[in-house]
């Protein structure tokens, strides 16, 4: 029988090795689908704006593979929805900090993927959207030169997973907001990124998000929302963003942003009734203050009341809406609901023919710190032309 003992000992090693290294072919096997999933999880509650679950979905996915950039990326992303949400200045600065973090972290694993295999297309994409998201931060700060050099990092990227990954279609949300976005850039950096990397397109971009919107995958929904933003406020066709807007809420039913767009594009349709139940939906969920909704939204449920007011030709009361909305918070979160009241005031006296008064407001409008934006594009060139609202029917 003693004989016998090394001869167990050695089945059971054999075994054992075995059994662990059908473990680790399972894990090899199964880790990049439990990754997707950790990332599609917290990608559709920082949609649905449950920010922590989401965050810690999205940490699940870094820990199951720390040297996997893909984590970090997206990590990063929902660090910069919760940075461009937060009223707390002082949280507002952590969500900044661990966003940027995040950032270098992504960059970093990314870099060291490429180094050891220049075709490692997951490693260029993780880089291009971690450089996105600082290029998006850059821009909030006025930093020019920094625009310039991620937007250019950020398509070598994209043109590296072009190359290398022609079926990854979520790409073309990245290349797509290049194209169309690249006009919008501040003069300095937008001079610099067409050296750099490519001239603004704004119907190639167009059709780029389209395909994103149609055919991406983790960032779908990304492209949905910026393609319904792009339809209603630089195309005019408000039509073609209602369908997407109406499917982001039946999928994200929390998220009082797709909320906002939605009345804001039914009421340039002139779909008054419909544009009113949703900012009185958007009113009873500040009443209610149950989470995701906060008092703080109030003045941007007054510029909602205006607009629909405006568009209604119902000026003085609309004209008491964007008073509310503009003397109700001065904080740095609301420096766009401040322009757009102030550039709404300005058409309301242009209508009336108050020009001097007009031009007062647009005036205004433009000195609004980290006002920068759509309102600011129109209250320059309502300074040059005077406001004339448009037929019936049409986008004013």
């Amino acid at each position: 029988m003693k004989k016998r003992y090394p001869l167990v000992v050695l089945v059971l090693i054999s075994l054992a090795v075995l059994s662990a290294a059908r473990s680790e072919a399972i894990t090899a096997e199964t880790q990049p689908a439990l990754l997707r999933a950790y990332l599609r999880q917290g990608i559709d509650k920082a949609f649905n704006l449950e920010t922590q679950s989401a965050i810690g979905s999205l940490q699940r996915a870094v820990e199951l593979d720390r040297e996997n950039p893909l984590g970090y990326s997206f990590l990063a992303v929902a660090r910069l929805f919760s940075y461009e949400m937060e009223y707390d200045p002082q949280e507002r600065a952590k969500h900044q900090e661990l966003m940027l973090q995040e950032v270098g972290e992504a960059l970093t694993r990314g870099q060291k993927r490429i180094d050891k295999n220049a075709r490692d297309s997951e490693a260029y994409f993780s880089m291009a959207l971690a450089k996105t998201v600082r290029l998006r931060w850059a821009i909030s700060q006025k930093r020019y030169v920094m625009i310039a050099q991620e937007a250019a990092g950020a398509w070598d990227c994209l043109e590296k997973v072009k190359t290398e990954d022609p079926g990854n279609h979520d790409i073309y949300f990245l290349i797509g907001l290049l194209h169309y976005r690249l006009d919008r850039f501040p003069t300095v950096a937008r001079f610099l990124s067409s050296l750099l990397i490519t001239t603004s397109d704004r119907r190639k971009g167009l059709q780029e998000l389209v395909l994103a919107a149609q055919k991406g995958d983790l960032l779908k929904e990304l492209a949905q929302a910026e393609l319904a933003s792009v339809y209603t406020s630089f195309e005019g066709q408000p039509s073609q963003a209602l369908p997407i807007l109406l499917e982001l809420k039946k999928k994200y039913p929390k998220n009082y942003h797709f909320a906002f767009s939605r009345a804001n594009t039914l009421s340039e349709l002139m779909r008054f009734a419909e544009a009113f139940a949703e900012a009185r939906e958007i009113e009873a969920g500040i009443r209610a203050g149950q989470p995701p909704f906060f008092p703080q939204l109030r003045p941007r449920l007054d510029l909602l009341m205006g607009r629909i007011l405006f568009n209604q030709g119902e000026y003085v009361r609309a004209a008491d809406f964007f008073q509310k909305a503009l003397n109700a918070d001065m904080s740095a979160y609301h420096a766009r609901t401040r322009t757009s009241s102030l550039v709404r005031l300005g058409m309301i006296h242009d209508i009336r023919r108050e020009r001097n008064q007009a031009e007062q407001y647009y005036t205004r409008a433009l000195a609004v710190e980290g006002g920068e934006g759509n309102a600011q594009t129109d209250a320059k060139r309502y300074l040059k032309t005077p406001y004339v609202p448009k037929p019936k029917g049409s986008s004013p």
